[in-house]
């Protein structure tokens, strides 16, 4: 976004000082223009705001359509940096052992306390940060995608702008066969803050829930999955003006267009449910 260029700058550092070959960098101003960077990193600078799924699209599309020109892309937020020297051969290794493996998610910690968030671990038992899994979503901030995922599957939905749009894209990856990883050893610092600092959360929360439920989702169990957000929610004890967002979301995620529509097989579900959250919750 262009207001952090210390940490924009200390995250291409820990890029830069990955063990093997170099990693090829480029940096999207959302918006904004984009600060500095050492020589060798590309930048593309949007001339507005297209949100988190439609920047990160423009930065897969800088390496050749749906990123064919590379096997892998690494998604790292711009106030974060690699803890390890190790990652990015990590994930060569990981990739090249599995060749069904699509989506690695890595591990969130705060660079002072070490602490990974329980929101940071994409599975339902997320009490143990340090256990690595198959799991069936996947962190936005700090992954990393087999390039022929996008060219399978498509982007990452733009219309959201904020928030679900890995949900969308790993239900979509699954249903085509790809697996996704939580791995603990893949480690991103990144100062512990809260999602609901930023404005537009409550309504898009809800809004792109509803959206990834009408495009995802077999008919019968979009009304389940809703319901029971819906229930978490009212469970949560939300501020009134928070509630009131939420609901507004939620009403707008029913009067406008989701995108296409594309069905999971029942067979997706089944392994969703399997690798412990079915699609209900």
């Amino acid at each position: 976004m262009g207001n952090r260029p210390d940490e924009l700058r200390a995250l291409l550092d820990s890029v830069a000082k990955q063990d093997g070959d170099p990693v090829q960098v480029v940096v999207v101003g959302n918006g904004s223009p984009v600060p500095d960077v050492p020589e060798g990193v590309r930048t593309v600078e949007l001339p507005e705001n297209l949100g988190i799924p439609g920047g990160r699209n423009v930065g897969i599309e800088a390496f050749g359509p749906s990123g064919r020109d590379v096997d892998v892309l690494l998604f790292l937020d711009d106030d974060g940096l690699l803890a390890h020297h190790d990652t990015a051969e990590l994930c060569r290794r990981a990739f090249g052992e599995d060749p069904r493996l699509g989506i690695i998610s890595f591990r969130i910690a705060d660079p002072d306390t070490g602490v990974t968030q329980r929101r940071h671990v994409p599975r339902l038992r997320a009490s143990d940060p340090m256990r690595s899994s198959r799991v069936t979503t996947f962190l936005g901030g700090a992954n990393a995608v087999r390039t022929q995922v996008f060219a399978e599957v498509g982007a990452l939905p733009d219309a959201f702008f904020y928030a679900h749009e890995e949900t969308d894209l790993a239900w979509r990856a699954l249903d085509a066969g790809w697996m996704i990883d939580y791995r603990s050893d893949m480690v991103l610092y990144h100062p512990t803050t809260a999602p609901s600092r930023h404005a537009v959360y409550h309504r898009m929360v809800a809004r792109n829930r509803v959206w990834l439920a009408r495009r995802n989702l077999p008919a019968v169990l979009v009304p389940v999955y809703l319901g029971v957000w819906m229930l978490l929610t009212l469970l949560r004890r939300p501020s009134r003006p928070a509630l009131k967002a939420w609901f507004g979301g939620f009403r707008e995620g029913w009067a406008t267009s989701c995108g296409p529509r594309r069905p999971m097989k029942w067979r997706t579900v089944w392994r969703l449910t399997r690798l412990g959250r079915p699609p209900v919750i």
